[in-house]
């Protein structure tokens, strides 16, 4: 499975009838899983992170994806 692109779709199912939307899906193996229909409430803490995130980005204080990784790796000691 290593590789495989996984994307996430959000399907509204009646409990009955097959949506449509998993008929168009390639025979295939697949995760289903239940959500909630709101997303959990952010800490004050995340609120915070997140908003300097954004006024970092605005700033273009920003690094590629590969450089992230070799920050987060760094910070995981890999």
């Amino acid at each position: 499975m290593s590789g495989m692109l996984r994307r996430a779709r959000v399907v509204t199912w009646n409990g009955k009838d097959f949506p449509p939307e998993l008929r168009e899906l390639p025979a295939r193996r697949y995760v289903v899983e239940a959500v909630d229909d709101e997303a959990p409430a952010l800490s004050p803490a995340e609120e915070a992170g997140i908003e300097a995130a954004l006024e970092s980005y605005r700033q273009g204080r920003v690094v590629d994806a590969k450089r992230a990784r070799e920050i987060i790796d760094a910070a995981l000691g890999r």
